[in-house]
């Protein structure tokens, strides 16, 4: 009898949680969620088991993983970081204790949402190293857990692959990011707050995320590598916005209004040569095509 896979998704509830749960059951796969929340309406899939437990309290977390679960995607943590300590926690010591417990029977592969704001000041194309100098506390825990997984990688040769992901947009994702608010904001025909636009920044849509993790959890050849995931393209933020409201034909925005910091890098993207080499990836979705998706998720809500 063939043994079915199966895979736990930390943060299952989540806007990338949803689309890899619906990729993985696509591919027959049995999943399992674990997050702090049940998912919202709109993000809720019937053949998803969803557990609720809180990653920084290892006895309980280990209550809830019994069974082996031959692939695991972390892509647990606090998203709202205004709570420092809370967003360390969840980041750092959330991912410390699920490894923890599954060193004990280890799954095929592990795969942690990195990010691109691991490399700090570090000017862009940004290349996979370990030194980097990440500003806030969240890139800091980010930073921590990668560098714990390669430390298990070697020791324990755990199969852990760190995927440093840059800006992920499309479908179903909450109305507090960039893309949505401007989105929604111009599809309302709203005035809305905005920086001048002046900053470069690197846009993947959900899509080629969730390829780049299927393809880790699959190739072996991943391992032990920090991987950078975006589209090598930086585009600048003002153009962004004046495209969002040429296709939707509305919105006001206000440039301006938010003020950057003293300190705020101005281009941030990757070079992203080793994801084509180390899991064969690249993005395959045109931002002007999945902003094109977008907006008519957000048009049909």
């Amino acid at each position: 009898m063939k043994t079915i896979n199966n895979i736990l998704i930390i943060g299952g509830s989540g806007f990338i949680g949803y689309h890899l749960a619906k990729r993985a059951i696509k591919k027959g796969w049995s999943v399992t969620s674990i997050s702090t929340n049940p998912p919202k309406k709109i993000r809720k899939i019937s053949k998803v088991k969803y557990l609720i437990s809180d990653i920084t309290k290892k006895k309980s977390l280990e209550k809830k993983i019994k069974k082996y679960f031959k692939y695991v995607v972390n892509l647990g943590g606090y998203v709202d970081h205004s709570d420092k300590i809370k967003t360390y926690k969840s980041h750092y010591e959330g991912c410390k204790n699920l490894t923890e417990i599954l060193l004990k029977n280890s799954p095929i592969a592990f795969v942690q949402m990195g990010s691109g704001g691991e490399y700090g000041k570090i000017k862009s194309p940004h290349r996979e190293v370990h030194k980097c100098y990440p500003a806030s506390v969240y890139y800091k825990a980010k930073l921590l857990s990668s560098l714990h997984l390669m430390k298990l990688f070697r020791k324990n040769k755990f199969p852990a692959t760190i995927l440093r992901l840059y800006q992920t947009y499309g479908p179903r994702q909450d109305l507090n990011r960039f893309i949505p608010i401007v989105v929604d904001s111009c599809l309302k025909n709203k005035k809305f707050p905005c920086s001048e636009g002046k900053q470069f920044r690197d846009f993947v849509y959900i899509d080629d995320v969730i390829d780049s993790i299927i393809k880790s959890l699959l190739d072996r050849g991943a391992d032990g590598n920090i991987i950078n995931i975006g589209s090598g393209k930086p585009k600048k933020i003002k153009k962004i916005i004046e495209y969002i409201k040429f296709l939707t034909n509305g919105g006001y925005p206000q440039y301006g209004k938010i003020k950057l910091r003293k300190d705020e890098v101005l281009k941030i993207y990757p070079n992203i040569q080793k994801a084509k080499r180390k899991i064969k990836w690249k993005p395959k979705i045109s931002f002007e095509k999945g902003l094109k998706k977008t907006i008519k998720f957000y048009d049909e809500q």
